[in-house]
């Protein structure tokens, strides 16, 4: 079984049908929606975790794929910007599913882009602006 973390676009002409309860029918998967939002007139970005066999998954996003639905892993969307940082460590702690900690050997916060869930505390906690959420 793996886990994947996934950012998808849906074109405005799909985000009225039922494209992720077919997905996840045909492929044996079972999913997290971390966050969604969708505007019939412009389109979708749903970010879910799908969770599944391997070959599953990779076949289940090529089917998103040949819809025409945008695919990209969440963390080419979830930045840490390391030159704005100052490494205070307010991200830290507030961030829920502990994606962002604070190394006891170099006092430098690190951000582990797998444990990330889209909550978006850290871009509101952060005084420097160093974190950073792109849809």
């Amino acid at each position: 079984m793996v886990s994947q973390k996934v950012v998808l676009h849906f074109p405005q002409e799909l985000v009225d049908r039922p494209i992720i309860s077919d997905m996840v029918k045909r492929y044996k998967l079972e999913f997290n929606i971390l966050k969604a939002s969708i505007d019939p007139d412009e389109g979708g970005v749903l970010v879910v975790e799908l969770e599944g066999e391997r070959r599953d998954v990779r076949q289940a996003l090529s089917y998103l794929r040949g819809l025409k639905i945008g695919v990209q892993h969440l963390s080419k969307d979830i930045l840490m910007r390391h030159e704005r940082c100052v490494h205070c460590g307010v991200c830290v702690a507030i961030c829920p599913s502990e994606a962002l900690l604070l190394n006891r050997v170099s006092w430098q916060v690190e951000f582990i882009t797998d444990k990330c869930v889209v909550c978006e505390l850290c871009v509101k906690g952060c005084p420097y602006g160093a974190m950073e959420v792109r849809f």
